[in-house]
């Protein structure tokens, strides 16, 4: 179905529209923003950064990594956001400024994504300093209890409450961030990853008193759902059990996920996300049905929308986000192998 590049996979997905909307957002930097003259953070940067990997648009996505590195602080953080406006520091002007673990530590899974489509070694050996910083910067704000704290202030103070999906994207990030240490023979500091990483699984999976402690509880969104499926926390029988506990609460037929249980809203992204949960525990056939559901979502150039209001019947928000093109291609990429990271998040 695919040439070495994948790019004839992407064609029959009708997915280049949306690779070419990411590289056109791209600033010269090499930092993705969300759409044209919109903001930007981290971890939605490196979701776009790896739909270009799995691409081809090698130079594009290097290029992205390359702005995680130069951007980095000398904790290994990054601000939460970016953008056109922007402050002194980088920050996103009128963001109250922060450094979110989750939103820093992802850089560890496009770098082993992108080494994965293309097996440059050379690449994954100049991006370790950052992996390593960052991982680093995330496991500074590990509780004793395992949970991983969602965010630091400009003076270093950790908010001392942690997210499910924040959380679960961190064990993802320590995964992949193990890995590449292996690859590179860094034995003690794989195992320092792996060992924080167990601890944190542990957290998500017993340890529901260490989360939304001190805001309202997050599980109305659709990420808290299957975010733990998603990232490997939950493999299996229990990762199978949790995702159609919550179908009724999400699932809208026809039409994709909902991003929360209570609001007549699917977007594009959750539902890739979750299509990609789905093949994860072996579902493959419903997550294709879903899959094929989102492409009514898109414009006239094929790229997709955030999502869809069902009750108003109108695309809402007015965007095209850059990270829920890049969703929709990791999506295709785990149904159909388009790269050599297929498995990524299907194979945990």
């Amino acid at each position: 179905m695919s040439d070495a590049s994948g790019r004839q996979s992407l064609s029959a997905w009708s997915l280049e529209p949306a690779i070419d909307y990411v590289e056109r957002v791209q600033r010269s930097d090499g930092l993705i923003l969300w759409y044209p003259d919109g903001p930007a953070d981290p971890w939605d940067h490196v979701e776009s950064a790896m739909g270009l990997s799995i691409a081809g648009r090698r130079e594009a996505a290097e290029r992205a990594y390359r702005w995680v590195a130069d951007a980095q602080h000398d904790d290994g953080a990054l601000w939460a956001t970016y953008g056109e406006s922007e402050d002194g520091d980088g920050a996103h002007a009128g963001d109250e400024p922060r450094k979110e673990t989750h939103r820093s530590a992802y850089v560890a899974v496009g770098v082993w994504h992108h080494y994965l489509c293309t097996g440059d070694r050379a690449f994954l050996e100049a991006l370790w300093p950052t992996v390593c910083d960052a991982l680093a910067f995330a496991c500074a704000q590990q509780a004793d209890s395992g949970e991983i704290y969602w965010s630091v202030d400009p003076s270093g103070e950790a908010y001392e409450d942690a997210l499910i999906a924040g959380c679960a994207s961190l064990y993802k990030s320590l995964a992949c961030g193990a890995a590449i240490a292996d690859e590179l023979g860094h034995v003690a500091v794989r195992d320092r990853w792996l060992e924080a990483r167990a601890d944190l699984g542990t957290a998500i999976r017993t340890r529901p008193d260490r989360f939304d402690r001190t805001w309202e509880s997050k599980s109305r969104y659709a990420m808290d759902w299957f975010y733990p499926v998603l990232c490997g926390v939950l493999t299996g029988e229990p990762a199978r059990d949790r995702l159609e506990a919550g179908m009724g609460r999400f699932l809208e037929d026809g039409l994709g996920c909902r991003c929360v249980d209570d609001e007549p809203w699917v977007t594009v992204a959750e539902s890739c996300e979750l299509v990609i949960s789905l093949a994860a525990v072996g579902h493959t056939e419903r997550a294709r049905e879903i899959y094929e559901w989102l492409f009514q979502w898109t414009d006239d150039e094929g790229v997709f929308w955030t999502g869809y209001q069902f009750e108003d019947e109108v695309f809402w928000p007015s965007e095209r986000p850059t990270w829920t093109c890049g969703a929709a291609v990791l999506a295709a990429d785990a149904l159909s192998g388009v790269s050599g990271a297929a498995d990524l998040f299907t194979n945990p």
